[in-house]
Protein backbone atom coordinates (compact mmCIF):
# COMPACT_ATOMS: atom_id res chain seq x y z
CA UNK A 1 0.00 0.00 0.00
CA UNK A 2 2.78 2.45 0.89
CA UNK A 3 5.75 2.96 -1.39
CA UNK A 4 9.22 1.81 -0.48
CA UNK A 5 11.81 4.52 -0.15
CA UNK A 6 13.61 4.98 -3.46
CA UNK A 7 16.97 5.70 -1.83
CA UNK A 8 16.78 2.94 0.73
CA UNK A 9 20.43 3.31 1.73
CA UNK A 10 19.51 6.64 3.30
CA UNK A 11 16.60 5.21 5.27
CA UNK A 12 16.98 5.45 9.02
CA UNK A 13 16.38 2.52 11.34
CA UNK A 14 13.03 2.57 13.13
CA UNK A 15 14.60 3.49 16.49
CA UNK A 16 16.33 6.52 14.90
CA UNK A 17 13.06 7.55 13.28
CA UNK A 18 11.25 7.36 16.61
CA UNK A 19 14.06 9.32 18.27
CA UNK A 20 13.47 12.17 15.80
CA UNK A 21 9.73 12.12 16.52
CA UNK A 22 10.31 12.11 20.29
CA UNK A 23 12.75 15.01 20.23
CA UNK A 24 10.81 17.10 17.73
CA UNK A 25 8.10 19.57 18.58
CA UNK A 26 7.05 20.98 15.20
CA UNK A 27 5.97 19.35 11.96
CA UNK A 28 4.00 20.11 8.83
CA UNK A 29 0.66 18.34 8.71
CA UNK A 30 -0.72 17.39 5.29
CA UNK A 31 -4.49 17.12 4.89
CA UNK A 32 -7.08 16.92 2.14
CA UNK A 33 -8.50 20.42 2.01
CA UNK A 34 -11.37 22.10 0.24
CA UNK A 35 -12.23 20.84 -3.24
CA UNK A 36 -9.59 18.09 -2.90
CA UNK A 37 -6.67 20.51 -2.79
CA UNK A 38 -3.79 19.54 -0.51
CA UNK A 39 -3.67 21.63 2.66
CA UNK A 40 -0.55 21.78 4.81
CA UNK A 41 -0.18 23.53 8.11
CA UNK A 42 2.62 23.68 10.71
CA UNK A 43 1.71 22.15 14.07
CA UNK A 44 3.28 21.56 17.45
CA UNK A 45 2.95 17.91 18.40
CA UNK A 46 3.79 15.23 20.94
CA UNK A 47 4.85 11.67 20.11
CA UNK A 48 3.60 9.30 22.81
CA UNK A 49 2.95 5.54 22.82
CA UNK A 50 3.43 5.22 19.07
CA UNK A 51 0.98 8.01 18.21
CA UNK A 52 1.10 11.70 17.41
CA UNK A 53 -1.00 14.20 19.37
CA UNK A 54 -1.64 17.87 18.74
CA UNK A 55 -4.27 20.40 19.65
CA UNK A 56 -5.92 23.32 17.98
CA UNK A 57 -9.14 25.21 17.51
CA UNK A 58 -12.42 23.33 17.33
CA UNK A 59 -13.24 25.19 14.12
CA UNK A 60 -11.45 26.17 10.95
CA UNK A 61 -9.82 24.62 7.90
CA UNK A 62 -7.70 22.03 9.76
CA UNK A 63 -10.59 20.83 11.91
CA UNK A 64 -12.99 20.64 8.93
CA UNK A 65 -10.41 18.73 6.86
CA UNK A 66 -9.89 16.10 9.58
CA UNK A 67 -13.63 15.67 10.03
CA UNK A 68 -14.05 15.12 6.26
CA UNK A 69 -10.94 13.03 5.51
CA UNK A 70 -9.09 11.19 8.26
CA UNK A 71 -6.01 10.28 6.17
CA UNK A 72 -3.10 12.62 6.93
CA UNK A 73 0.66 12.88 6.64
CA UNK A 74 3.19 14.62 8.84
CA UNK A 75 6.72 15.77 8.01
CA UNK A 76 9.20 16.48 10.80
CA UNK A 77 12.65 17.90 10.02
CA UNK A 78 15.27 17.34 12.69
CA UNK A 79 18.30 18.69 10.87
CA UNK A 80 18.76 20.95 7.86
CA UNK A 81 22.30 22.21 7.47
CA UNK A 82 22.80 24.17 4.26
CA UNK A 83 26.12 23.33 2.60
CA UNK A 84 26.66 26.18 0.14
CA UNK A 85 29.81 24.70 -1.40
CA UNK A 86 27.93 21.54 -2.35
CA UNK A 87 24.60 23.20 -3.23
CA UNK A 88 22.80 20.82 -0.89
CA UNK A 89 21.53 20.31 2.62
CA UNK A 90 22.53 17.72 5.17
CA UNK A 91 19.15 16.73 6.54
CA UNK A 92 17.42 14.19 8.76
CA UNK A 93 13.65 13.96 8.60
CA UNK A 94 10.60 11.76 9.12
CA UNK A 95 7.50 11.42 7.00
CA UNK A 96 4.56 9.48 8.35
CA UNK A 97 1.11 8.56 7.15
CA UNK A 98 -1.82 7.82 9.40
CA UNK A 99 -5.39 8.42 10.35
CA UNK A 100 -6.44 11.35 12.50
CA UNK A 101 -9.28 11.44 14.96
CA UNK A 102 -10.51 14.17 17.22
CA UNK A 103 -10.28 13.30 20.93
CA UNK A 104 -12.08 14.54 23.98
CA UNK A 105 -8.92 15.34 25.95
CA UNK A 106 -5.90 17.61 25.63
CA UNK A 107 -3.96 16.52 28.71
CA UNK A 108 -1.19 14.50 27.02
CA UNK A 109 -0.24 17.41 24.79
CA UNK A 110 -0.55 20.09 27.46
CA UNK A 111 1.54 18.21 30.03
CA UNK A 112 4.46 18.11 27.59
CA UNK A 113 4.72 21.89 27.86
CA UNK A 114 3.73 22.35 31.49
CA UNK A 115 4.03 19.61 34.15
CA UNK A 116 1.75 21.42 36.61
CA UNK A 117 -1.34 19.18 36.42
CA UNK A 118 -3.57 21.63 38.30
CA UNK A 119 -2.70 24.45 35.91
CA UNK A 120 -3.26 22.22 32.87
CA UNK A 121 -6.66 21.07 34.16
CA UNK A 122 -7.73 24.66 34.81
CA UNK A 123 -6.67 25.75 31.31
CA UNK A 124 -8.50 22.81 29.70
CA UNK A 125 -11.67 23.70 31.59
CA UNK A 126 -11.37 27.36 30.59
CA UNK A 127 -10.68 26.69 26.91
CA UNK A 128 -12.39 23.35 26.21
CA UNK A 129 -15.30 24.78 24.21
CA UNK A 130 -12.83 26.13 21.65
CA UNK A 131 -10.14 23.43 21.86
CA UNK A 132 -9.77 19.98 20.38
CA UNK A 133 -7.02 17.41 20.63
CA UNK A 134 -6.19 15.20 17.66
CA UNK A 135 -4.60 11.76 17.71
CA UNK A 136 -2.83 10.35 14.66
CA UNK A 137 -2.55 6.57 14.53
CA UNK A 138 0.57 5.93 12.47
CA UNK A 139 0.14 3.46 9.61
CA UNK A 140 3.52 3.95 7.93
CA UNK A 141 6.63 6.04 8.59
CA UNK A 142 10.11 6.43 7.27
CA UNK A 143 13.10 8.40 8.42
CA UNK A 144 15.70 9.58 5.95
CA UNK A 145 19.01 11.40 6.06
CA UNK A 146 21.29 13.00 3.51
CA UNK A 147 23.62 10.52 1.82
CA UNK A 148 26.58 12.46 3.22
CA UNK A 149 25.39 11.75 6.77
CA UNK A 150 24.88 8.08 5.92
CA UNK A 151 28.44 7.89 4.55
CA UNK A 152 29.86 9.68 7.58
CA UNK A 153 28.13 7.23 9.91
CA UNK A 154 29.41 4.26 7.86
CA UNK A 155 32.98 5.58 8.15
CA UNK A 156 32.71 5.68 11.96
CA UNK A 157 31.94 1.97 12.20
Amino acid sequence: MFRSMRRSRQQLENDETIKILRSGTTGVLGLTGDDGYPYTVPINYVYENGKIYFHGARSGHKYDSIKSHDKVSLCVIEKEDIIKEELTTYFRSVILFGRARILDAARVFSLRYNADRDFVEKEIQNEWNNLCCVEISIEHMTGKEAIELTRARSNKI
